[in-house]
């Protein structure tokens, strides 16, 4: 298991940092995480758990991620009836963190049912009743989810990266899909591990520039540092 609760979800970026190069995507191997089967069956058992012990399960990256983007957005002082996607948004957890920090428009998809399930169902417990969440495949995208001034992912790009059915076209897919539901200037916000820096902004080079890297924690193996973690501001180009 590692920092994100799933077991070997970053072991690509440990890989490269223990031997001082950049991930090649000779490396990069598909992995049941990427596939909707996975994820069915993850967030059946947990929501049996959060029926039977109220259990809400794992929060990818860790609680620090949330924090870190909600504390960024009140830093660059962001309205609070920002339009804005939690894509791939699982348990629902971070945009009920994201609620109770006074954001009002907030909107998660995911193609798993079970985890939109899930989801309200948490976010009832909680009393925040003003989620929008529904069931729908990003790479797909209905007319409904557009225009939005924000758009967050933590890891639903590493699980498309990771799946073992053509997942250049799935990358390629998510970026246009990105691009149609952003508005114009509009900002995403994505956590990855499974991608360095330099290979997300070559990545989303087309239609969006970096704005800014936000800090993550760093590590330390075989007397070199660094970090299983990217975090990156991008703005949609006008």
């Amino acid at each position: 298991m590692d920092a994100t609760g799933y077991p070997h979800a970053c072991e690509r970026q440990e890989k490269a940092i223990a031997q001082r190069q950049p991930p090649s995507n000779d490396e990069f191997q598909p992995s049941k995480l990427g596939t909707k089967e996975y994820w069915d069956h993850a967030y059946e058992r947990e929501l049996q758990s959060f029926y039977n012990s109220g259990d809400i399960g794992e929060i990818w990256f860790g609680e620090g991620s949330m924090d870190r983007i909600i504390t960024w957005l009140e830093m660059q002082n962001i309205p609070k009836d920002v339009a804005l996607l939690d894509i791939g948004t699982g348990n629902g957890v971070f945009l009920i963190e994201l609620a109770k920090s006074g954001f009002t428009n907030l909107t998660g998809i995911d193609n798993s049912s079970t985890a939109v399930e899930l989801a309200k169902a948490i976010a009832e417990k909680e009393e925040v009743m003003s989620l929008k969440l529904q069931v729908a495949d990003f790479l797909h995208s209905f007319p409904n989810l557009s225009q939005y001034d924000i758009c967050i992912d933590k890891g639903t790009f590493d699980a498309i990266s990771l799946n073992p059915d053509q997942p250049a076209e799935k990358r390629s897919l998510y970026r246009q899909a990105l691009h149609s539901v952003l508005k114009d200037g509009g900002l995403f916000l994505i956590t990855c591990c499974n991608w360095t820096k330099e290979e997300l902004v070559s990545h989303f080079s087309e239609g969006f520039e970096m704005l800014q890297e936000l800090p993550t924690p760093k590590f330390q193996f075989g007397g070199k540092v660094g970090s299983t973690v990217t975090a990156l501001v991008f703005k949609r180009k006008e």
